[in-house]
């Protein structure tokens, strides 16, 4: 059950509309949605338009914007307006089974009940003030309960920024700078060779391939005695080798370096405490965020006191990065998944987002289309696609028929798909929208 702001209940979102059968007549692959009564695609084009006019690329998420969401040439839902479970009603009034869950910022489900109750009596008793919450050191202690590298944790608001926060901790305990690193960390300059990083900031970083055992030694090795830390996601699409992580540790550990783990994907998906307590490899540091709070804006660098210490010899710090709203979801987060009485959510995520990618590849392979394939592990699995206008083709079909699927990786289970009536909807939307790409690239 949803509430709304003021903390009274609301009604859930309606089930996805019946979809139009409706043929669409192509000369070749179209690269825009089909017109049904023509309302729905003029109120999202008035909102992109809109949108566009005072915000670069549309929208502040990168991963948001309308080329990001359907491919350059791409067009389809791009603003929502409610979401509840794992629905959202879009600008147009649509409404679509979501399947990206907030970039993986939403595992239980959007507008869950007791995280909202908790956020709001968090609010309503002043979620800012002069001196630092109570909040703030149960949830640290909480957290410190669960993740096996947590000794002390630091609070900020998102993932890059805590990031960037984790480098700098390792930066200080060694007293070094160069940083070897493995998988996505965000737009700071630390991390980035996007045009306005410094070159010299960029050269402080070595990338080397994912699960390459080979490619990590050897730039461990170039970095010598200036080796700050070796920083890594600890799964890329795939699950890692156990010796790729354990020769990580390894070699942090004879250079005298720091070992960090972004687990922002991972943390309360495929376990709890993150991926490294399922591979028994503990990192120094790790950063946690997304579903920690989900989908409130909250994230934690967590590690060994022996290194968080240095967080007194720099300056960390954000004003807000207290605030007791996020903090409040955070417990109820923890309050949902150390229940007794739900199970484990990190097995019903991975039951779930089997179920989902298994419905999937059934409908790539009846319908015949060729090139694409579903990989990932079950609870954050992703479509690959040889060629981008079947990618979009696809993207746009599911998202007009009510199912709003990820452009690349990755697709994240919720304990809100966990109905059945639910899953064979998103079923039947992708074998519809499969068939209707091989009947356009026939």
């Amino acid at each position: 059950m949803a509430f709304n702001l003021f903390g009274k209940r609301k009604e859930a979102a309606p089930p996805p509309p019946v979809p139009d059968e409706s043929e669409v007549e192509d000369d070749e692959v179209a690269e825009v949605l089909p017109e049904d009564d023509g309302g729905a695609e003029v109120l999202d084009a008035e909102w992109r338009d809109r949108a566009l006019a005072v915000l670069p690329g549309g929208t502040s998420t990168g991963s948001k914007q309308p080329a990001a969401l359907y491919g350059p040439s791409g067009v389809g839902p791009s603003h929502y307006v409610r979401a509840s479970g794992c629905h959202l009603v879009t600008a147009g009034d649509q409404t679509l089974i979501d399947c990206t869950m907030a970039l993986g910022s939403v595992a239980i489900g959007y507008g869950d009940e007791a995280v909202t109750r908790a956020v709001i009596a968090a609010l309503a008793a002043g979620q800012v003030a002069g001196l630092a919450h109570v909040t703030e050191v149960e949830v640290a202690e909480r957290l410190c309960a669960v993740i096996p590298c947590a000794e002390q944790v630091r609070f900020l608001k998102t993932g890059g920024e805590a990031m960037s926060a984790a480098i700098r901790l390792a930066r200080v305990s060694t007293g070094r700078d160069r940083i070897v690193a493995c998988g996505y960390f965000g737009w700071q300059d630390w991390s980035s060779e996007g045009a306005g990083v410094p070159a010299a900031v960029s050269r402080l970083v070595t990338r080397v391939p994912f699960n390459d055992i080979a490619a990590l030694e050897a730039a461990v090795s170039a970095a010598g005695r200036e080796l700050a830390a070796v920083v890594i996601e600890p799964v890329i699409e795939r699950y890692p080798d156990h010796a790729w992580l354990e020769r990580a540790r390894a070699l942090c550990d004879a250079a005298g370096a720091v070992l960090v783990f972004d687990e922002m994907k991972t943390g309360f998906r495929v376990a709890l405490g993150g991926y490294q307590s399922v591979a028994g490899v503990t990192p120094d540091l790790a950063v946690f965020g997304k579903a920690m709070a989900n989908g409130f804006p909250v994230a934690a660098v967590v590690g060994r006191s022996a290194v968080m210490e240095a967080a007194g010899r720099t300056w960390i710090t954000s004003t807000t990065a207290g605030e007791t709203g996020a903090l409040a979801a955070v417990h109820a987060v923890l309050d949902r998944y150390q229940s007794e009485d739900d199970g484990d959510p990190c097995e019903v995520l991975a039951r779930v987002g089997g179920r989902i990618r298994e419905s999937v590849a059934a409908a790539i392979t009846a319908s015949g289309v060729e090139g694409v394939e579903v990989l990932g592990p079950d609870p954050m699995w992703f479509l690959r696609f040889e060629d981008p206008h079947v990618e979009t083709r696809f993207l746009q079909r599911a998202a007009h028929h009510g199912v709003l699927f990820k452009r690349g990786a990755y697709n994240y289970a919720a304990l809100a798909h966990d109905d059945e009536d639910l899953l064979l909807e998103i079923e039947r939307v992708a074998s519809t929208a499969f068939v209707e790409v091989a009947e356009d690239t026939a």
